[in-house]
């Protein structure tokens, strides 16, 4: 194989056994200079070794010479393998990141479905790396740019965005930029990807591949739509040899179908991960005072901890951030209603700050790369099982125990029921919607392993129950409500299909109220017929069937119940029909705790003391740099540096997550604080950084 020297260009000829990550080792026999070239598995070179030409470093730019490098790669020093442990600090891949590298290195279209913290992104980061010239990164939010942009400097790494907060100076210093050759991942707004100006500036660069972040966006079906999403594949088509890489972390398969379409991948490679979050627990309660029920919850649980609180509507996000923030936790509101300076200050708090909770509305958390937040609830249903898959993804990205907490009542499944009738789009999107919300109320109202029952929705059927949700820790029992959906459905249908829970269960347990006498249903049949059953039994009841399709909601100016088509079933007993008891709701303590700053329960008492020094040198640092804390070392980082205690540069690189630029910025201060500490444990001494 000829070899053409990155340094003064001799061209010699080069051979040599391949290393595990595809690439040889070359020396130049002119000026001495020594680099590796980097084969793909598919490359020819691995069988035949030929004679064909192969230039490590910068090719020119398109438009200058015109020439171009074989298959697009950058025969540059490194490997896949050797970037993952210089740059990030990792020693092997997790499943399928390899995979698609390859395929993407090697010039293939892939489409990536990993669950939120699987490591999606060093799938089109590597091969950026690798690939010659400039990977055009699509991103819809402009904070999730900023951010992985920031943490990209951090390793090393050549990396820009253009996006709105750039001034005009700005966007044509980095224009510039990619221009020269100094940057190797872009990062594009997709409303700014498919202006003119934009398209006539890619065409002067040589791209290396364009890689579409949060491709559920681009699908009606999806449970995020973007129209400016549908634009992307127009431009892509106008650069038919640069790979594409699509990738999200929610998708059932008919969004699936939509994003493969939509952005003409149809002859895409798929990569599926499982679905499986294992150190996530799921809980899913009944409302009961739900303001204290948080509270309780995060004063047990989370004290100290980083958290997203999700509620419907702004007014809800503003009144609990004040409430929770008057009894001493830390919270801030997030809603499409703030003016852009407040959100963009609140999300800048979030990211920066320990130990803040946001409570928002959907409009907050898609992009949000913050991996320590250690749980999210849900004071309101979401829309659908993947919404709330991907928002209590948002929790413990670092893969250490995390919290996906929600409660919700029978006037949470009403709302949503109308408000999805009552929307727009025709009856086959609106029939859609409405299955997925059925779905997300067939979760929590199960009596299975809820994990089971989110594996199953996305198309991972099979898996054992989890030991690690509620179901499975504590197991609901269930009863025969054959007999006792039969008197609903029936009270329901002879008062009129216009009353809601309550009237139903006083009118089936026999209570002669005012409203009762003035409609005349103390005369009907189904009165007093309940009169074994308590209120919050027949609540239970309806709650359930309502869950289940059995009942649907009145649109007209009357809310109330109304019998559906499989209401029928029921009623002439062709179908039984086994209901949960109703665990109790959720205790709110007598007295109220004093919060105190979250310890990871991984970690031994005696390395706590430098595990506290440790968070406190990283803050210095992010807090010195105006970056977030995370940024510099993941809260998994600093666990295993508290309990390895690297005392040389070289221990040091053996920890997840540095690499050697970070060691290079960072290892001394460490290093530092852990030799100290390490003098004296229990005493810990040091004093800051």
């Amino acid at each position: 194989m000829q070899i053409t020297c990155p340094k003064c260009k001799a061209v010699f000829s080069a051979a040599g056994a391949l290393s595990p990550d595809g690439s040889i080792t070359a020396a130049c026999p002119q000026c001495s200079t020594h680099f590796g070239v980097y084969l793909a598995a598919e490359d020819p070179f691995h069988d035949t070794m030929n004679d064909d030409v192969v230039t490590p470093d910068a090719w020119p730019a398109a438009g200058t010479d015109g020439k171009k490098p074989a298959d697009g790669r950058r025969a540059g020093p490194r490997g896949p393998h050797d970037i993952l442990k210089t740059s990030f600090g990792y020693d092997r891949f997790r499943p399928h990141q390899l995979e698609i590298i390859e395929h993407v290195v090697a010039g293939r279209d892939v489409f990536v479905l990993m669950p939120t913290g699987s490591g999606k992104s060093i799938c089109y980061q590597i091969p950026a790396m690798i690939r010659q010239g400039v990977a055009v990164v699509v991103s819809p939010l402009i904070a999730l740019m900023q951010d992985q942009v920031q943490a990209l400097h951090q390793n090393g790494v050549r990396a820009a965005f253009l996006n709105s907060s750039l001034t005009a100076q700005a966007a044509r210093s980095v224009e510039q930029k990619a221009l020269s050759g100094d940057i190797d991942l872009l990062y594009v707004a997709p409303e700014r990807l498919t202006t003119p100006h934009c398209i006539g500036f890619l065409k002067q660069l040589h791209l290396a591949l364009f890689a579409i972040d949060e491709a559920h966006c681009v699908s009606q079906w999806g449970h995020d739509f973007r129209p400016e999403y549908l634009g992307i594949a127009g431009v892509t088509r106008q650069f038919r040899q640069v790979p594409r890489i699509a990738l999200t972390a929610t998708a059932d398969p008919q969004t699936r179908r939509g994003i493969l379409a939509n952005l003409e991948l149809e002859k895409a490679e798929c990569f599926v991960s499982s679905f499986d979050r294992p150190n996530i627990r799921y809980r899913v309660g009944l409302k009961n005072n739900d303001k204290q029920q948080l509270l309780a919850f995060l004063q047990d649980a989370h004290p100290g901890s980083a958290g997203i609180v999700y509620v419907r509507t702004r007014k809800r996000a503003e009144a609990i951030a004040r409430w929770l923030d008057e009894r001493g936790v830390p919270a801030l509101p997030y809603h499409a209603g703030l003016d852009q300076t407040t959100r963009f200050d609140h999300q800048k708090r979030f990211l920066n700050e320990e130990g803040l909770v946001m409570v928002a509305t959907i409009a907050f958390g898609m992009g949000i790369d913050k991996p320590d937040v250690r749980f999210v609830a849900h004071l309101d249903l979401p829309a659908s099982v993947e919404a709330y898959y991907q928002e209590t993804g948002r929790a413990g990205r670092d893969g250490l125990p995390a919290d996906a907490w929600m409660v919700y009542s029978l006037a949470d499944v009403v709302a949503m029921r109308k408000m999805l009738e009552l929307s727009e789009g025709d009856e086959r999107f609106k029939h859609t919607q409405i299955k997925k919300l059925e779905a997300l109320l067939g979760y929590a109202e199960t009596v299975t392993c809820r994990r089971q029952v989110l594996l199953d929705y996305f198309g991972q059927p099979g898996s054992a129950a989890c030991g690690n949700c509620d179901t499975c820790l504590e197991p609901v029992q269930t009863w025969d409500g054959t007999i006792a959906a039969q008197m609903a459905l029936s009270c329901v249908y002879r008062t009129g299909q216009r009353f809601g829970a309550a009237y139903l269960a006083d009118v089936l347990m026999g209570r002669t109220t005012d409203r009762i006498q003035r409609f005349g249903h103390h005369r009907i049949k189904t009165f007093g017929v309940g009169r074994d059953y308590s209120a919050a039994q027949w609540r239970s009841v309806f709650r359930q069937l309502a869950a289940s399709g059995l009942l649907s909601v009145n649109l007209s100016d009357i809310s109330g119940f109304r019998l559906t088509d499989k209401s029928w079933t029921v009623l002439k007993g062709e179908q039984t029909l086994e209901l949960r008891k109703d665990p109790l709701p959720l205790q709110v303590p007598k007295q109220p705790k004093t919060a105190k700053r979250a310890t990871p329960g991984q970690l031994p008492a005696a390395s706590l003391p430098l595990w506290e020094k440790l968070r406190e040198l990283r803050l210095a640092i992010a807090r010195d740099q105006g970056i977030p804390p995370f940024v510099v070392f993941h809260d998994s980082t600093l666990m295993a540096m508290a309990q390895a205690m690297p005392a040389t540069r070289e221990q040091l690189l053996q920890i997840p997550g540095i690499g050697e630029k970070k060691a290079e910025r960072y290892g001394a201060q460490f290093i530092n604080v852990i030799q100290r500490c390490s003098d004296d444990r229990h005493a810990c001494s040091v004093k800051g950084e």
